[in-house]
């Protein structure tokens, strides 16, 4: 008899360190309680398709081809997108959509991660006129701002305020704004580049200070990549190169908000930052494709936006971009594992692995 309840208490020690095991493997996995995004088509997971006069959706073929249900689900890409790679490196699931959960009015359903990033959208509340309609990123903060409310009723203020404390803010926007610029007499009258781009920078530290003020602590930001070799741009040029002047302001921008994150971090107690280089490793992956893959920019054949009746490629993965403005699932992989790991020449002041960390 003594040998057998010897026998059922090994047998119950066992489980229960089999199931405290799996749950520490699982707390290991997720490695922040939740993120939430901030920004425009690069991460957008589908709040246009809930926008009704927008004309900035992904809402149909050929998007989503090689997602796994091989559906257009709002994501400007042949399948996920920068924010779907970097949530599943951080252990979550991605961050749906804010507008899709708003119709729901379940608090439960923000506590994970929350997509507020919007196609269109720039650091400039004007910038979604040439779409009609975006959500822009003062509004995205406002709906933040609107998700905070219902997470205190659902945790309260300690647990929310923790909650929140760890999680990541990741923020990817401004390549609209430049666009914007280059295409707008008015806009070229009032500021010259250089205003513009300080003004940006500017801008945007207020839409950091408020996402302080409500929680923020932990900050992912990217700068803006060359865009002067997206094919929208490079069409418009006889040899089809790059544009060294979207490319030269896209550095100038980059460079103000380096110089911003750093005084932030001096001005806010207890903010950190990841700022990653996105215009270094866009332009290594397009002069130096055979370091990343098979990278190629491809026939230029950036006429017509993604619509059910273009041609795609079928080596879509051995390709930058996926269409006239938005990189391939396989780019925006390559752009993740360098935010996660990358060394601090691309990483500033540190990378999103060592973030987690802080």
């Amino acid at each position: 008899m003594e040998s057998r309840g010897f026998m059922e208490k090994n047998l119950l020690l066992s489980f229960f360190l089999s199931v405290l095991s799996l749950t520490v493997g699982l707390s290991r996995a997720q490695m922040v309680p939740a993120m939430f995004v901030f920004g425009d088509s690069l991460v957008d997971v589908g709040n246009n398709n809930y926008l009704p006069v927008s004309i900035a959706k992904a809402d149909f073929p050929h998007n989503g081809i090689d997602f796994p249900t091989k559906k257009p689900t709002g994501r400007f890409c042949n399948s996920k997108n920068t924010a779907d790679f970097l949530a599943e490196k951080l252990g979550l699931p991605s961050s749906p959509p804010y507008i899709s959960l708003s119709k729901k009015k379940d608090a439960s359903s923000y506590i994970n991660s929350v997509s507020f990033a919007s196609g269109g959208a720039g650091i400039f509340n004007g910038t979604d006129q040439t779409f009609r309609q975006s959500i822009t990123l003062s509004k995205q903060v406002d709906n933040y701002i609107a998700v905070l409310k219902f997470l205190v009723q659902q945790m309260g203020p300690p647990s929310t305020e923790n909650h929140l404390s760890k999680s990541l803010f990741t923020i990817v926007i401004g390549s609209n704004d430049i666009f914007d610029y280059f295409e707008s007499s008015n806009l070229r009258k009032k500021n010259t580049l250089q205003q513009f781009v300080d003004l940006m920078a500017q801008t945007l530290k207020g839409q950091l200070k408020r996402l302080y003020e409500y929680g923020a602590r932990k900050l992912v930001l990217t700068g803006i990549g060359a865009i002067g070799c997206v094919p929208e741009v490079r069409v418009e040029n006889e040899t089809h190169e790059c544009s060294e002047e979207h490319k030269f302001w896209s550095v100038r921008y980059n460079e103000g908000m380096k110089a911003m994150l750093k005084g932030l971090k001096s001005e806010l107690q207890g903010i950190n930052y990841s700022y990653f280089d996105t215009y270094s490793v866009m332009q290594n992956v397009i002069q130096k494709p055979s370091s990343y893959g098979t990278f190629e920019l491809g026939d230029l054949k950036a006429k017509v936006p993604c619509v059910p009746v273009s041609m795609y490629c079928y080596n879509r993965n051995d390709h930058v971009f996926w269409d006239l403005y938005h990189p391939t699932e396989a780019t925006a992989r390559v752009f993740v594992d360098n935010i996660f790991y990358g060394p601090s020449q691309y990483c500033i002041p540190m990378n999103v692995r060592q973030l987690v960390s802080v």
